[in-house]
């Protein structure tokens, strides 16, 4: 039955999205384009610098200020390039070349530099020992080329006081693939004042994973990346356990309904959910699942629920739990395709008692949610009964309860990662880029989404949006990755009409069929 869904996880890939690599991955996609092309890095380098200086010509005038750091690595070798690139276009630049004893130039850096010497419209200053720092101010551009993701340890000394002298001038930063200081995956134990605060990060054909961390986004700033023209099949070969989730991604999987179907072709929802005073947990979620395709949703719920359901959503079947408040036992009485727990249901000692013996009694794969979570957490002990194959929805501070205090999100992503595989469940880590992690340690990161997401009962429609999916018969992993980009799209379509202050969850649940329309008929949202 498809509910029985654990056993996809170990075979079924999205192959299509679009990779993120690190920075190893990266190095070695280099250098396949190099050796299939016949050419040097130095040629890869101006194309890259000639990308670099297509953005900044369209965005700023030859008059603009423009002072250019430069390390002794390639990104510093990408640095003077630009510059070179920019005078052949009739820009000025101030150029500091950082050539101090303790380090070596790099073979592309020492001949850009060579070429650099003779360019009208270039001064250029070699730092060799000590360093005065320019004048600058909130008129001048920076182009940040000091260290790329070659660099291997934190900035320390003469470059952190560099790196923090740039960040307190307030000139409008460019960094050229990744703020220095910055590195592609993980930045724990990293001192966060010696990172350039870039206003402008242009990323060389790829994001890296650390630009999808809340923590970071004051370094990244705006993020445009560069087509530089890599390998293609470099790129298909070279592995990741890192995909960005877009449309195209999402339209190739979305299924057409047959012109012959009933409802029971797309599918069975069974939803616990609402208590007391959180009925609108229960109402949204089940909107949200039938808004996303459900053929049929069953809300089970204590009785107290009756009445807001049937009025709010009179479409779905009602199941009444024994008890008029909260609800004390769940009993599966047909087969549905899927069973999602949680939103509403608060946390009294009859919901974790039912919470327990469901998931000890029933063993199947589910949607765990909300205050199914927090009954999880008020006893630990739960999580190793957790049925294999699962589903977890946790917001950040419900992830906490669950795995222990974390300060990032990079933190939480490790975590994940690793209960996730031990586990074998998934976990759908909510936030501006949700994360949705495998047990294989796969990570899919959506693209949608807006801050008017951020407010009450928003999740409870994710959910059952993901149900939704789930019960049509979409492979598990895929139908996570959809719920979760149909989700944030219909924020997005959503937020047109209220704007981000006004945005509440409702909009977002009668959004969600727009939203898998757009996707369909490949419609722009203005």
């Amino acid at each position: 039955m498809k509910t029985e869904f654990s056993s996809f996880f170990s075979s079924y890939y999205i192959h299509s999205a679009m990779k993120i690599f690190t920075t190893e991955g990266i190095k070695r996609i280099e250098e396949a384009t190099i050796e299939s092309e016949s050419i040097k890095m130095l040629d890869l380098m101006e194309r890259a610098a000639s990308a670099v200086v297509y953005e900044i010509i369209s965005r700023w005038h030859p008059h603009k200020r423009i002072v250019i750091f430069a390390g002794p690595g390639n990104n510093g070798g990408d640095a003077l390039a630009v510059a070179r690139l920019l005078a052949e276009q009739g820009y000025r630049s101030e150029v500091y070349l950082f050539n101090v004893k303790s380090t070596r130039l790099s073979h592309c850096c020492e001949t850009n530099r060579d070429r650099l010497k003779s360019v009208d419209r270039v001064n250029l200053i070699e730092v060799l020992d000590t360093f005065t720092p320019p004048e600058l101010g909130p008129n001048d551009l920076v182009i940040d080329g000091l260290f790329g993701s070659g660099l291997t340890n934190p900035l320390k000394g003469g470059y952190a006081s560099t790196v923090q002298y740039i960040n307190d001038s307030d000139a409008f930063v460019v960094s050229i693939d990744i703020p220095s200081g910055l590195f592609g995956e993980w930045n724990a134990g990293t001192d966060r004042r010696n990172i350039i605060r870039a206003n402008l990060t242009l990323a060389f054909q790829f994001q890296r994973l650390s630009f999808f961390f809340s923590e970071n986004a004051e370094f990244v700033g705006e993020v445009v990346v560069l087509d530089i023209d890599m390998d293609q099949n470099a790129i298909a070969s070279t592995p990741t356990d890192f995909y960005l989730i877009e449309r195209d991604d999402v339209k190739r999987q979305l299924k057409p309904h047959g012109e012959y179907i009933n409802k029971y072709d797309n599918g069975t929802v069974f939803l616990v959910a609402g208590s007391y005073g959180m009925m609108g947990a229960a109402t949204l979620a089940a909107r949200g699942a039938m808004r996303a395709g459900a053929g049929l949703v069953t809300v089970h719920a204590p009785k107290c629920g009756f009445v807001p359901l049937a009025t709010t959503v009179p479409e779905v079947l009602f199941e009444a739990d024994p008890n008029e408040y909260f609800t004390s036992e769940i009993e599966l009485h047909h087969n549905y395709n899927v069973v999602a727990l949680g939103p509403g249901m608060s946390t009294t000692k009859d919901a974790i008692t039912a919470i327990d013996s469901y998931i000890k009694r029933y063993r199947r794969p589910c949607i765990l949610d909300a205050d199914a979570l927090n009954c999880i957490a008020m006893r630990p002990v739960l999580i190793n009964s957790i049925p294999k194959g699962s589903i977890l929805t946790p917001h950040n501070s419900e992830f906490d309860r669950l795995f222990g205090e974390h300060q990032t999100d990079e933190d939480r992503l490790k975590k994940a990662i690793d209960v996730s595989r031990l586990y074998e469940i998934t976990i759908v880590l909510k936030g501006k880029y949700t994360k949705t992690v495998r047990p294989d340690g796969k990570v899919y990161i959506n693209s949608t989404g807006n801050p008017g997401l951020a407010t009450a009962g928003t999740g409870d429609v994710l959910t059952g949006v993901i149900a939704a999916f789930i019960a049509q018969g979409y492979a598990p992993d895929w139908s996570v990755a959809l719920g979760v980009y149909v989700h944030g799209l219909a924020g997005d379509i959503a937020v047109q009409e209220q704007g981000s202050h006004g945005l509440i969850a409702p909009d977002v649940a009668n959004a969600v069929g727009k939203a898998i329309q757009h996707i369909v008929l490949n419609n722009a949202i203005d």
